[in-house]
């Protein structure tokens, strides 16, 4: 079932007096929305009886929670001692992932740095080989881990780069942010037809089971020559993407992924006008 929801806690959810994340899973709920992703981005500083406590007023509210990994990961690092940290931002990722009740784990894949395009993508797959022997090592191959496209020119994560990185295990399923695609490629995304190219290129090549229920960001984004600059809210009328073209691509193709919401402050408040857009349709 598609499922829409916010990336953290939009301003009101504080001007309304809320504190704890805990608060968040009734407050979500109650706005119809049925996921929510946590942000591990700036480092894991959790204890697991934080953890089970936010997990245990996520379930009660049947909000399914996700969550993102730290931004510091980049499998292109030539630093073998750096690249071990991104292992361990992963995994440590998904074990608070699991305690919190959650399966799925995004993460930014690399940067070329000052590496040639092509042999920072190579050195991100064989990493990204590495992480998934890790991740058996560990237990962990029943989550889902979503390499993310990315919104910077000299990041890798282009649709095509997300798509051959999850080949490489089963439990590599794609987080396609049509905001960074959109930013990436200078304003792409305009009409149906622009979302149905890619999903299909996609479906194509990792099959429908994998993509099914694939993983989505989407938020407005203002983009410069080298591609993403800062996120926005729907209230913003001179960058894109909109979301109702995406919508109508996706009831065409039937698939039902995880939609969240990454605007700037408003983002479990566009979440329901995501959901309402969808099912006018």
């Amino acid at each position: 079932m598609i499922k829409f929801g916010p990336s953290g806690n939009s301003e009101s959810f504080r001007l309304e007096g809320y504190v704890h994340t805990e608060d968040a899973a009734k407050w979500v709920k109650d706005k119809g929305l049925n996921i929510f992703e946590y942000s591990f981005g700036r480092g894991v500083n959790m204890t697991k009886q934080k953890a089970n406590s936010i997990g245990e007023a996520f379930y009660k509210e049947g909000v399914e929670l996700t969550v993102h990994a730290p931004y510091f990961i980049n499998f292109a690092n030539t630093d073998d001692e750096m690249v071990k940290k991104s292992y361990g931002y992963v995994i440590d990722s998904a074990k608070m992932c699991r305690g919190m009740g959650g399966k799925r784990v995004i993460f930014h894949p690399s940067t070329q740095g000052k590496l040639p395009r092509e042999e920072a993508v190579k050195l991100t797959v064989e990493r990204l080989k590495n992480l998934a022997v890790i991740i058996g090592e560990n237990g962990l191959e029943d989550m889902i881990f979503c390499p993310e496209t990315m919104g910077k020119s000299a990041q890798i994560g282009t649709v095509e780069e997300i798509t051959e990185f999850c080949k490489i295990a089963p439990f590599y399923i794609p987080t396609i942010d049509f905001g960074h695609i959109n930013a990436r490629e200078q304003g792409s995304l305009k009409t149906a037809k622009d979302y149905e190219d890619r999903l299909s290129h996609m479906v194509s090549e990792l099959g429908r089971d994998k993509m099914l229920n694939f993983h989505t960001h989407f938020s407005k984004i203002m983009y410069s020559g080298k591609g993403e600059v800062k996120h926005l809210t729907f209230e913003d009328t001179e960058y894109g993407p909109e979301f109702l073209p995406l919508a109508v691509a996706l009831k065409k193709l039937e698939l039902e992924p995880y939609i969240v919401c990454e605007s700037a402050g408003t983002q479990a408040e566009d979440a329901v006008t995501m959901k309402n857009i969808y099912y006018s349709l």
